[in-house]
């Protein structure tokens, strides 16, 4: 697939552009044209209602800025780095273990700062700007920092995650919603993070758009809302895999949760949703897989993690993070801040809950979209996107033949009715087929012409964007077949 023609498209057809572009463009900042954001937000709108609803989870919004002492608490401070090495003659800054990774094609997530530098001179590894020498690799902390108010000392960060949002108000809605365990807490919103070398599109960007999910829950009580989704198969890379250099394993959900590839119940039962949503997003099931985190891998938070990647035109890539964060946040925040955030039962035990974190990439989550949905299509001479109806920007064209003899009037009376409840385009410019075309390019489901037959039987024609077949409706039985065809 050649991505060089999605981004082309995405960019022609207004869903994604350089963030100040006019200036030269930021690299990792991107913005949304009107089409990528009905995109995004149909998306988010899509996730909620699939994640959120029934499921006792709450959704609030925190502040994008923090104070130094939250990071400390949550780690970041110390352990929220990448590893880096520069360029002596041409001061180029790269992450050591993605430039290792490239070169010489082997693995080396999780090792020292010292680990690194030995690779790097062992195998005579260069500067890939102007072949320059290396200097040793150093620890880089990804967070923008900032000092809140006019006068100094008072340092604070943009949040790297929204995570952290989400527990030092624990309290807040533990207490004001009289919440019962398990319970979740959600947030879709920015985080920043100021990566090295961002690159590949919308994979590893500065500003992005995070969807998490902190839910709450006792170890020792069983989580029985799994077994819903038990014989849910997915495709695994276990650490044994991983360690062999061996291919996926198909298993249920119910083998991944015995085998203790997912760690806990709970997570099982995200885990299984997630497969569902992203294969109802129109990514193939072959395109996704769950790798299981490697020891030297899993983050100092966590118990376990198997995180969703789907294979995207460069290769495989985490899209949705699925951690076992067990008490480690609402401990460390009760330490640091000496507020009490343990759950009390009605019987006057105390717990601090342990967390079961889905954490979705919105940004990633459009790219595999775009690029799964897109059509390189000879046949009809333009290239176009395979939207699922639940997110396409827009569902409808309607379009009149002619500019004359009243079709444009009887369109657009059948445009201010649809428009009401579905999300449409009217457009009567240029011959049928060019409006055809762009249609298509944009993901619109279905277009709706107004002919000369329509003013004699009050019928219209419904064009199918992915068969292009065309059926003849009652005007007055359209929003019921439309409704149908959407669903």
């Amino acid at each position: 697939m050649n991505i060089e023609k999605i981004v082309t498209l995405a960019k022609k057809r207004g869903f994604i552009f350089k963030s100040s572009e006019i200036y030269g463009g930021v690299a990792g900042l991107y913005d949304y044209g009107p089409l990528g954001f009905l995109l995004k937000q149909k998306l988010v709108d899509y996730w909620r209602k699939f994640f959120l609803k029934d499921d006792n989870i709450f959704e609030i919004e925190t502040c994008f800025i923090m104070p130094e002492k939250v990071f400390e608490a949550s780690g970041h401070l110390k352990g929220f780095v990448d590893p880096i090495t520069k360029c002596k003659k041409c001061k180029s800054v790269y992450r050591a273990d993605n430039l290792i990774e490239e070169k010489l094609k082997i693995f080396v997530e999780g090792k020292k700062s010292e680990e690194l530098t030995q690779i790097i001179k062992e195998n005579k590894l260069k500067c890939p700007e102007c072949g320059g020498e290396l200097e040793e690799v150093k620890v880089f902390n990804l967070m923008f920092s900032t000092n809140i108010g006019p006068i100094e000392g008072n340092p604070g960060y943009l949040r790297p995650e929204t995570a952290q949002g989400i527990f030092v108000n624990f309290k807040n809605v533990l207490n004001s919603l009289r919440a019962k365990l398990p319970f979740g807490i959600a947030q879709v919103n920015k985080s920043f993070r100021n990566e090295i070398s961002p690159r590949q599109w919308l994979i590893r960007l500065r500003e992005f758009t995070q969807a998490e999910i902190e839910f709450f829950v006792n170890p020792e009580e069983r989580f029985e809302k799994w077994k819903i989704y038990e014989n849910i198969k997915i495709r695994v890379l276990t650490r044994e895999a991983q360690r062999k250099n061996k291919e996926v394993e198909e298993m249920t959900i119910k083998e991944a949760l015995e085998r203790g590839v997912i760690p806990i119940d709970y997570m099982a039962y995200f885990i299984a949703k997630e497969q569902i949503f992203y294969e109802s997003l129109g990514i193939p099931k072959e395109a996704i897989r769950f790798r299981h985190i490697l020891e030297e891998e899993t983050p100092h938070y966590s118990k376990g993690n198997l995180d969703m990647e789907i294979k995207f035109d460069f290769g495989w890539k985490e899209v949705v993070g699925n951690a076992y964060r067990t008490d480690y946040d609402l401990k460390n925040h009760s330490i640091y801040s000496k507020e009490d955030l343990s759950y009390v039962y009605p019987d006057g035990k105390k717990i601090i809950p342990h967390v079961v974190e889905p954490s979705f990439g919105i940004e990633r989550t459009i790219y595999a979209i775009m690029l799964y949905s897109f059509v390189e299509d000879k046949e009809r001479g333009w290239d176009w996107f395979k939207f699922v109806p639940k997110i396409s920007p827009i569902n409808l064209g309607i379009f009149p033949l002619l500019k004359r003899d009243n079709l444009p009037e009887k369109a657009r009376e059948i445009y201010e009715n649809l428009k009401k409840d579905f999300d449409c385009i009217y457009e009567e410019s240029d011959s049928i087929g060019k409006r055809y075309a762009r249609a298509d390019e944009i993901g619109v489901n279905f277009c709706i012409t107004v002919d000369h037959q329509t003013l004699e039987d009050s019928t219209v024609t419904i064009r199918d964007r992915d068969t292009t077949k065309q059926t003849r409706v009652k005007i007055s039985e359209l929003k019921e077949r439309l409704r149908a065809m959407l669903a």
